[in-house]
């Protein structure tokens, strides 16, 4: 076989998994630049077929096709074996579901490097690491390799990829300096570098709301617009203020946050221009003339 194909890799999204070290969170659904990790990695894949998503559904930007793992949360061999199951191309590309900065050229790039010899390539990280989970592999031998470490996709749970990986011939590609988002270190380096804010105060907010036992879509941008307006307007300590008493209303009143703002921030705007108008003194009366 050689080292392209009349029809690229089926792709396979590995999406489970416990996120340990991020304590447990549903790591696909992580925001970044306004996506979660796993509508980032799907911009970068072909769309035809779906790709395969192995893990809890979800959400997504794009059409997929979901399968779950066998037992849930056994690891990436299961996960690879259910995502197997629902491919039939002669090539799979195996990708993880925290690629914030997926390249869409880097699978094209894996397949034109897969030389005929060889049963897969992957990319390497800048530390050396194997990353075989940012990889294009052929489905046989790869099927194969699965096989032989347990016919029953249930007693691959738990155990490490590097296992498959010794039983494959695989080319290595240079890749970039970091690839995925383990910890939360990682995933706020990632939103620092393309300067991603909003997110942070998203997840703010919902740790409160879960903190705090309510339950309110809360319009961000009109809150945030109305507290600037009461800050300038006003004076600074007015933004905090105002926000409390714009949600103090919003539960006893019922009035909609957004409405409020937008009322709180013309009120802002008509504050700030009366005090700038000069007061004018009254006239003073014309003398008697004697």
């Amino acid at each position: 076989m050689s080292g392209s194909t009349d029809r690229g890799p089926e792709v396979v999204v590995l999406a489970g998994g416990a996120a340990r070290r991020l304590g447990g969170v549903d790591k696909p659904a992580v925001r970044i630049g306004g996506r979660p990790l796993l509508d980032r990695v799907l911009a970068a894949c072909p769309a035809i077929p779906p790709p395969v998503v192995v893990g809890p559904p979800r959400p997504t930007a794009r059409q997929v096709r979901w399968t779950r793992e066998q037992p849930p949360g056994g690891g990436p061999l299961p996960a690879l074996a259910a995502g197997l199951a629902l491919t039939g191309r002669p090539l799979v590309a195996v990708l993880a579901a925290d690629l914030p900065f997926l390249d869409p050229d880097t699978l094209p790039r894996l397949v034109a490097a897969l030389p005929p010899e060889a049963d897969g390539a992957l990319l390497v990280d800048g530390e050396g690491r194997d990353q075989p989970l940012t990889a294009v592999y052929r489905a046989a031998p790869l099927r194969r390799a699965l096989a032989a470490l347990g016919p029953d996709p249930a007693a691959l749970a738990g155990r490490p990829l590097r296992g498959l990986l010794g039983r494959l011939r695989l080319r290595r590609l240079a890749g970039p300096a970091t690839l995925d988002c383990d910890t939360w270190p990682d995933i706020a380096a990632a939103r620092a570098r393309i300067g991603d804010h909003g997110e942070v105060l998203e997840e703010w907010i919902t740790a409160v709301k879960a903190e705090l036992g309510v339950e309110l879509d809360v319009d961000t941008t009109a809150l945030l617009n109305a507290a600037r307006d009461a800050a300038h307007g006003v004076a600074r300590p007015a933004a905090p203020l105002t926000t409390f008493l714009l949600g103090y209303a919003a539960g006893r009143t019922g009035l909609p946050p957004a409405e409020a703002a937008a009322r709180i921030s013309a009120l802002a705007a008509d504050w700030e221009r009366r005090r700038a108008v000069p007061s004018q003194a009254p006239a003073a009366a014309p003398e008697e003339q004697p």
